[in-house]
């Protein structure tokens, strides 16, 4: 609920061409800043009505998160989650709660297949297309691969050449935002599986991290 909020302010937003942080929202003057930017009173007030949504949220969350951190704190396995982008230690905690023991997944394609974020595939004689999603499996633990992307939207993410491109060709930025979520899950698949932090691919020995391919292909 609290990510449908933001995503409403990011709309409202992206409708008149503003990028501004919720958290700069937040402070007194907030909506002056909208207004001074030219945004009508009727859609600050739909931002309103969502910063409150925001606030109260935060207010029935704040327990609940004190209570798990420790639990995130004393898990290896959200140590080493932590280390991918995007993931923080509740994030972390989700998702090394709804995989269990790795073991269970062969392969990443595996635990990509569990949270539903694996396309259906189509094919037709000699031919084959990829659908939507199949959204089968775990809805929390997809729900936290999408979360942990995000921010791929950000240069600094290793993902952002994979979710620029998908965004780009399927005019979606949820699509691009699915697409990373997969590539969060085989990360998670290797750090637990290897035992090991996430380091992203370099081209060649160098520091420029490889954008992913668009395509489903899963390599273990």
């Amino acid at each position: 609920m609290r990510t449908m909020a933001r995503s409403r302010i990011h709309g409202v937003l992206t409708q008149w061409g503003l990028k501004v942080p919720a958290r700069r929202l937040r402070q007194p003057d907030g909506l002056a800043l909208l207004e001074a930017r030219g945004v009508p009173q009727v859609w600050r007030r739909s931002v309103a009505e969502a910063l409150a949504v925001i606030d109260w949220l935060d207010g029935r969350l704040a327990p609940l998160e004190r209570e798990l951190r420790p639990l995130a704190r004393a898990d290896s396995r959200v140590e080493l989650l932590e280390t991918i982008p995007g993931m923080g230690a509740l994030l972390g905690l989700t998702i090394a709660t709804e995989i269990g023991d790795v073991a269970r997944f062969a392969s990443a394609r595996k635990l990509v297949g569990y949270a539903g974020l694996a396309p259906k595939i189509k094919q037709s004689g000699q031919s084959s297309r990829t659908g939507p999603l199949s959204k089968a499996g775990s809805k929390r633990l997809r729900w936290a691969a999408v979360e942990a992307a995000q921010h791929a939207w950000r240069e600094t993410n290793p993902w952002h050449e994979l979710y620029r491109d998908v965004a780009k060709r399927k005019g979606k930025t949820n699509a691009g935002k699915a697409a990373v979520a997969r590539k969060v899950l085989i990360a998670s698949w290797r750090v637990l599986s290897r035992e090991q932090p996430f380091k992203p691919c370099c081209r060649h020995g160098g520091t420029n991290p490889v954008p992913a391919s668009s395509h489903f292909h899963l390599a273990a």
